[in-house]
């Protein structure tokens, strides 16, 4: 588990900011060296700006951007890894108080009296989806002209709010958080409006000095008991964020099954964030029964889908991540000679399966020979139930066993003693889905848990325990 870091002795963060973000970033900037004594150091810019700027001279600590489609493209290119989300913006028209041009619409932006300011696409987050906007309602060029003729193009969205404040323009497109933050200003919310709304993102440069020092503010900025209600009272509608904790913990339940293939991601993923995951690997039917009896993991990770389904009500939309076949497990050598499942009954042999009660690998392996019509046979040579898998693949290596039904993952390092045996039947198959507790306090923080299972490093280790990968 990761030591708590003393958060005071950590240096300086640079934050690069979009410029229509300042007033609240300034606060809980204030507020988070108040609190731990550690300085923010913030650039201003637009998003696009400050995007070239970090693409041209890697450097710095964190980035936010008013719009995802900057943190994706800086995603893609390597330049960030961790993405939080802080708040909701808005496109609209901002106007003089009380609209004196009587503006309505994206159309009333190409009129002969008034003058335009909006965002440079090349520069500012809300130049760019403007320009987007217009050429989607096919008035782009109209508006662009009257903006070269009478108007301006400004690179942050402050400054072309600016420009409607002082009177020298008469309308700008800017996000509704930022005529928020204009008492002189209204704002004109034209249908398109909601169709475009964007998520500001706060990201973890890969440049970070430290990086659990740069996300433990990236998450103090986007909690919600921290600094999202510095946005909502300076009028940037939050998104739901996680609750502030210093270190973080949540409880992962899992299968057994999944264990070697998700351990070593888990760790790193600790020690990365600075937070404490407490795993709990088991039998997929102790665990559901743990939870049915009141127990509420932040999370978890099924050996087989059929278990999840018996605790849905629990947990958001699980995703399927991998699979993986049942076989069964005979010394090197096969020298019982078991081909099929009906061999498992064989005169004299000992077998070992899961417990159908405990695990979905017993639930699944009881289906399967009822399916097979061999149940009562294989019964009645089985002198081992366990709960888990592992427990199986130990007692056949000792020797005490002829032969177990376990998954395929569960053998990746018992190939040295043991050899497998492949079924030849569409029942042998279990999938393993994740789910994140309706009820957590810490969903994103778990969301960035998937992700780290879902990069390709981690996809490789898990497809070389035996699993095929499912997930995105």
């Amino acid at each position: 588990k990761p030591e708590t870091q003393d958060i005071a002795t950590a240096e300086p963060l640079t934050l690069y900011c979009a410029a229509g973000m300042k007033e609240p970033v300034e606060v809980v900037a204030k507020m988070y060296e108040e609190e731990y004594g550690v300085p923010v150091i913030l650039q201003y810019g637009g998003s696009g700006t400050l995007l070239s700027q970090i693409q041209a001279s890697p450097q710095g600590d964190l980035y936010l951007a008013a719009d995802t489609s900057y943190t994706d493209i800086a995603k893609e290119e390597g330049l960030v890894a961790e993405c939080m989300p802080v708040n909701y913006l808005m496109p609209v028209i901002a106007v003089p108080e009380g609209n004196p041009k009587g503006i309505k619409s994206f159309a009333d932006l190409a009129r002969d009296d008034v003058r335009v300011a909006l965002g440079s696409p090349e520069a500012a987050s809300v130049g760019r989806l403007t320009k987007t906007m217009l050429e989607s309602a096919e008035l782009w060029e109209d508006v662009n002209a009257a903006v070269q003729d009478r108007g301006v193009f400004k690179p942050t969205v402050n400054e072309i709010a600016n420009d409607v404040k002082i009177g020298s323009v008469d309308a700008a497109v800017v996000w509704d958080a930022t005529v928020n933050t204009y008492p002189e200003l209204d704002a004109v919310v034209v249908p398109e409006s909601e169709e475009y709304k964007k998520t500001a993102m706060i990201a973890v440069l890969d440049t970070a000095k430290d990086a659990t020092a740069a996300i433990r503010f990236a998450r103090y900025l986007s909690a919600r008991d921290r600094g999202l209600p510095v946005f909502a009272a300076m009028g940037f509608p939050p998104v739901d964020g996680d609750v502030w904790a210093e270190t973080p913990e949540i409880i992962y339940y899992s299968g057994g099954v999944n264990r070697l293939a998700i351990e070593d991601t888990i760790d790193a993923f600790e020690e990365r964030e600075g937070v404490v995951v407490e795993t709990v690997y088991n039998g997929c039917g102790i665990l559901v029964g743990q939870m049915k009896l009141g127990e509420s993991p932040d999370v978890y990770h099924s050996c087989d889908i059929s278990f999840m389904r018996q605790v849905t009500d629990m947990f958001e939309p699980a995703e399927s991540l991998t699979r993986t076949d049942m076989v069964i497990a005979v010394p090197i050598g096969n020298p019982n000679e078991i081909k099929t499942l009906e061999d498992l009954g064989k005169e004299g042999l000992e077998i070992g399966l899961a417990n159908e009660e405990q695990s979905a690998l017993g639930a699944l392996t009881a289906r399967m020979l009822k399916e097979e019509g061999c149940y009562d046979v294989v019964v009645k040579n089985v002198v081992s139930r366990t709960p888990t898998a592992d427990l199986l693949v130990n007692q056949i290596r000792t020797g005490s066993l002829d032969a177990v039904v376990v998954y395929e993952a569960n053998l990746p390092y018992a190939l040295d003693d043991l050899e497998i045996v492949r079924l030849n039947t569409s029942a042998a198959t279990a999938i393993q889905t994740y789910a994140v507790n309706k009820g957590s306090k810490h969903k994103y923080l778990i969301h960035r848990l998937r992700e780290a299972i879902g990069d390709a490093e981690s996809v490789s280790h898990i497809q070389g325990t035996g699993f095929q990968w499912l997930g995105k």
